[in-house]
């Protein structure tokens, strides 16, 4: 039941995500939120977390670094080592 609830999460961009993620976290702190709901509420923002951090693990992974020559000038790029 949470995956079907939770399956537009994985069409959300990186900063819709996050913001989502960020108020579900107040409303988690405020303690307010009925048990049910905050239940609920809870397991979506985990699959925005896993979200968030795939998101953030794509971006990663096409980020080249920038490789210096002796004088410390730009001399090309390079992959980034995620590793």
């Amino acid at each position: 039941m949470a995956e079907t609830a939770n399956a537009d999460v994985k069409a959300l961009p990186f900063e819709k995500a996050l913001a989502e993620l960020e108020t579900i976290v107040q409303k988690l702190e405020r303690g307010d939120v009925p048990l049910e709901e905050s239940v609920a509420i809870y397991e979506r923002g985990e699959a925005l977390k896993r979200r968030c951090e795939e998101l953030l693990r794509q971006a990663e992974a096409r980020v080249d670094k920038i490789t210096l020559d002796a004088s410390g000038k730009p001399a090309g790029t390079e992959p980034l080592d995620v590793g």
